[in-house]
């Protein structure tokens, strides 16, 4: 018996894995193999409940009916596109035929005015927040590192943050189409009215955020860190660009992340509440046609609008690890 379990131990060691393919294997199980298992019990749970939820427009659409959909949504682009082709071809054709009859004739391409595909409007959307949050990032980095290097400055603006950051973005937003409205007046705009009132709500509702975390980030800089700048005697903007914002960056871009989830979630909102081109139009237009296929469509812009909102995250937290001097802290 001695012998047997001698002679297991030194197979044992002989097949025993290295060091360096355990922690790959490991690695595997812990980044890949596990989320796919969620995923795959995911599906099925929502495949079950679907065929058990009867609504006024038929069964709520499962896994292979918002593929479908996805399929369906894609021919409609393309076949967008090329109504599009074809408007300006014919165009060209007609302008060709005038300008050989009449040299002086001055050729006119009129814009397509087709409704725009499921792809157009996720492009509207990313455009929409996208802009909203880097304007909103323009004004609060800059506010919060002021706040947090001023103590009389903070105790000045903390109170219009804590009273403005509880407001809904929505509550916003007709105030903000009104003011929109009767200040940008003019016979040719240069973007369309719709855009500037959803971006301008998005960049209400990033501000607080990003300004309350970099204002902290900047307050609980190390000690020793201040210190070595007085050593140093570095101008304000020198310590600001050599002290404060590298050791503020973990904060900087949590208010960040935060603040681009918050805006993408209220831009969808925002879109349907005013209905402004973008994704959330699309679920509301979906929702009032109310055919057979509207809840598969609805369901397929949800899962659009949940998987991009992941992108922008990873996005961001990229972004922090090749700015951050902790990469530690952008780990997650």
């Amino acid at each position: 018996m001695t012998t047997a379990i001698a002679l297991f131990r030194k197979l044992e060691g002989q097949f025993e894995l290295p060091r360096s393919a355990k922690q790959f294997i490991n690695s595997f199980v812990r980044n890949a193999a596990v989320p796919f298992v969620g995923i795959v019990v995911f599906l099925m749970l929502w495949s079950f409940a679907a065929q058990n939820i009867e609504t006024s427009l038929g069964n709520f659409p499962g896994p292979g009916t918002v593929w479908e959909q996805f399929g369906s949504l894609y021919d409609e682009h393309v076949a967008e596109r090329e109504k599009e082709a074809e408007f300006y071809e014919r165009q060209e054709e007609r302008n060709a035929k005038r300008l050989a009859q009449d040299p002086t004739y001055e050729a006119k391409i009129r814009a397509y005015t087709g409704k725009e595909t499921f792809l157009d409007q996720i492009v509207t959307s990313l455009i929409t927040v996208m802009s909203g949050f880097l304007l909103a990032a323009v004004v609060a980095i800059p506010l919060g590192i002021a706040i947090g290097l001023s103590r009389t400055l903070n105790t000045a603006v903390n109170p219009i943050i804590q009273i403005f950051k509880p407001v809904s973005p929505l509550a916003w937003l007709p105030l903000v189409t009104m003011v929109v409205s009767a200040l940008y007046v003019t016979p040719e705009p240069l973007v369309p009215k719709s855009f500037l009132n959803s971006m301008i709500t998005v960049t209400l509702c990033c501000l607080w955020p990003m300004a309350i975390n970099t204002s902290v980030g900047v307050a609980s800089i190390d000690s020793n860190l201040v210190n070595v700048s007085r050593v140093l005697r570095l101008p304000a903007l020198k310590h600001v660009q050599k002290i404060v914002i590298p050791a503020s960056i973990p904060m900087i871009f949590t208010g960040m992340r935060l603040s681009l989830g918050i805006a993408w979630m209220v831009l969808i909102a925002a879109e349907m509440l005013a209905q402004n081109p973008g994704l959330g139009k699309f679920v509301w237009d979906e929702f009032q046609n109310g055919s057979s296929d509207s809840l598969g469509r609805i369901m397929s812009a949800v899962v659009v609008i949940g998987f991009i909102g992941f992108l922008l995250d990873r996005g961001m937290l990229q972004l922090q690890r090749l700015v951050s001097w902790d990469k530690a802290s952008a780990s997650r």
